[in-house]
C-alpha cells in the first residue's frame, strides 16, 4: 500500500472500530475500554514507527488533516455527522429505562443511576427524557415541576406579588440584595 494511503486507511478504520465499541467519553470508560482505545492508537501509529522522522511527521500531519476534514464534514453535512459521530439515544423515557437501548449501548442501570445521582436528581420519576449523547455524556430533561427554581423565577414571583400589592415601587434585584446583606 502506498505510504500516503496508509494513514488514511488506518484513520478511517480506527474511527469505525471506535464507533462499534460505543460512545462513552474517556472519563466514563472502564479500565478495559481505556486500554482498548490506547491500544488502537498504538496499533495505528505502529506502522509509522520507523527511524524515518520525515515519514513520521508526514503521517502525523495526515492524521491531523483527516481530523480537520472529519470535523468540517460533520459540521457541514448532517448525514456525515450521524454516520461518523452518531446521534443521541434515549435511555430514560417518562421516568422509566428503555431496556432495548440500554442493551444496544451496553450500559447498565447502575451506571445511569450513578450519573442521575451525580446530577442531584433524587429518582427516575423526575426525568421526562434521559439520553446518552454522541460525545458519551448523559443528558436529562426534567419533568414539569421537577426543575430547580432559579433566581429569575423567584424574582418574577416576588416582584409580581409585591408590585401588584403596591408594597414596592420598583422590582427587586435579589442577587444585588443578597450581596448587600453579606457585606
Amino acid at each position: 500500500m502506498p505510504f500516503i494511503l496508509k494513514p488514511i486507511v488506518l484513520y478511517v478504520v480506527a474511527i469505525i472500530l471506535l464507533r462499534i465499541t460505543g460512545r462513552r467519553s474517556l472519563a466514563q470508560m472502564t479500565i478495559a475500554q481505556t486500554v482498548m482505545v490506547i491500544s488502537i492508537g498504538a496499533i495505528i501509529v505502529e506502522p509509522f514507527a520507523d527511524k524515518d522522522v520525515a515519514k513520521t511527521i508526514i503521517a502525523a500531519s495526515i492524521y491531523i488533516l483527516l481530523l480537520l476534514i472529519f470535523e468540517y464534514l460533520e459540521f457541514h453535512f448532517h448525514g456525515f455527522e450521524k454516520l461518523a459521530v452518531g446521534k443521541e439515544v434515549i435511555i430514560i423515557k417518562d421516568g422509566n429505562f428503555v431496556p432495548e437501548n440500554l442493551k444496544k449501548l451496553k450500559i447498565t442501570k447502575t451506571e445511569i443511576m450513578t450519573r442521575v445521582r451525580q446530577e442531584g436528581i433524587p429518582n427516575l420519576n423526575y426525568i421526562e427524557k434521559g439520553t446518552l449523547e454522541p460525545n458519551g455524556q448523559f443528558g436529562f430533561i426534567l419533568k414539569r415541576g421537577a426543575e430547580p427554581i432559579r433566581v429569575q423565577d423567584i424574582e418574577y414571583i416576588v416582584n409580581s406579588i409585591l408590585l401588584e400589592k403596591h408594597l414596592i415601587d420598583k422590582p427587586i434585584d435579589l442577587v444585588e440584595e443578597l450581596k448587600k446583606q453579606h457585606l
